[in-house]
């Protein structure tokens, strides 16, 4: 990838939270189409991925499904920060490859966040960095045109389309699968 999909990354102190999950977490192995998180249930681990990827799903009334987010190795999946608060999801985490990801139960964050008052610093900054990257995308909807959202997702990303569907990917850009199928063509024909 050309930068980091999810650009919370950028500013979190990446290699710390990859430490907690790596040494205090079991590594478990999730199958295409399994949930590391399900809609109405607490979100039982903060994962770090070592390999495959997953998307963030919400479902409307219904039953659509709407991709929210998409992740891959190297990089953390949660239902951050809620499961925190023992708070039930509003979305699913779906494995959409193989997974094999370091899993550190909530619990036992919890208990590290109370006793490590650098490690609460390094998550609350965490916090605010996922609310910057999540808000840019809820802005981005509303100000930039499908065209605009699909040239910057392909430009930063141009393998995006050999880990995801073309279904999940439209989801994720709020555009149908029609849509997207248009501005990929248009776009290749531009090239």
């Amino acid at each position: 990838m050309a930068e980091n999909f999810n650009s919370y990354i950028e500013q979190i102190d990446f290699e710390a939270w990859r430490e907690v999950c790596v040494s205090k977490g079991t590594l478990r192995h999730f199958a295409k189409g399994e949930e590391f998180v399900t809609i109405g249930k607490v979100g039982r681990y903060i994962g770090y991925i070592v390999s495959g990827a997953l998307k963030y799903v919400a479902c409307s009334a219904d039953g659509t499904e709407h991709v929210m987010g998409l992740v891959f190795g190297n990089g953390f999946a949660a239902d951050w920060p809620f499961c925190l608060y023992g708070q039930k999801a509003k979305l699913a985490i779906v494995a959409v490859s193989d997974c094999d990801i370091y899993c550190i139960p909530t619990n036992d964050f919890n208990r590290l966040i109370d006793t490590d008052p650098t490690f609460k610093d390094i998550v609350m900054h965490s916090t605010e960095a996922v609310y910057s990257t999540v808000y840019d995308r809820y802005v981005d909807l509303y100000v930039k045109t499908p065209q605009q959202r699909y040239h910057e997702l392909v430009t930063n990303h141009p393998d995006l389309f050999d880990i995801f569907s073309l279904k999940d990917i439209a989801s994720f850009l709020n555009i149908t699968p029609t849509h997207l199928s248009r501005l990929r063509k248009n776009d290749s024909k531009q090239c």
